[in-house]
């Protein structure tokens, strides 16, 4: 097994959407807006001690995304792409911890279509937890041989310019959740 240590950097803000389940007010009266405003906190994602996190699995799937994307071909094994061996040969298992916390993270408010469907008409406003630049390290454990330093540092960088994290990223045609990679160790061990 090896393991990479990635320092990441943002390049442009990041944005959450987590789904809730926070019931409304007044036996369920509470109207669509005053329950966005008392709510929109809800959309982040926190550890126990109420800092914001970036949830590990943004990154795995984030990379396993690029690897779909870019198709690059392992040497030697024909059409064979780094896909599958993304998909299931790496872990991340920790999250990003980030100095914000539930009670300071900063919102953004946007016209939003009502369905969360791009295009479907009816439009109405959503606030969102946004980190406007963030930084910290990454740890990827590489179970699969097959990820070598320069294959997984490649995904990584191109992950960061072309899929991104988060609500509002470049792979769902958006901005938001780019980032770079500052610096990466490679190791054996964990």
């Amino acid at each position: 097994m090896k393991t990479a240590i990635a320092k990441l950097k943002s390049a442009s803000p990041y944005s959450q959407s987590q789904q809730h389940f926070t019931p409304k007010i007044d036996n369920g009266r509470e109207l669509a807006d005053a329950y966005e405003k008392r709510t929109w906190r809800e959309k982040g994602h926190y550890g126990k001690d109420g800092h914001v996190i970036i949830p590990p699995m943004c990154f795995k799937n984030a990379i396993a995304e690029v690897a779909k994307f870019l198709g690059m071909q392992i040497p030697g094994k024909g059409k064979s792409t780094f896909t599958k061996h993304f998909e299931a040969g790496i872990i991340i298992s920790d999250p990003i911890v980030l100095p914000e916390t539930k009670d300071n993270v900063q919102s953004i408010t946007l016209s939003q279509n009502s369905d969360g469907k791009r295009g479907s008409g009816s439009r109405v406003m959503r606030t969102f937890p946004i980190i406007p630049e963030w930084e910290g390290k990454l740890t990827i454990l590489i179970l699969d041989e097959i990820l070598t330093e320069e294959v997984v540092k490649e995904h990584l960088v191109r992950a960061g310019q072309f899929i991104g994290i988060g609500r509002w990223r470049p792979r769902n045609n958006g901005l938001n959740g780019r980032f770079s990679v500052e610096s990466f160790e490679w190791k054996d061990g964990i």
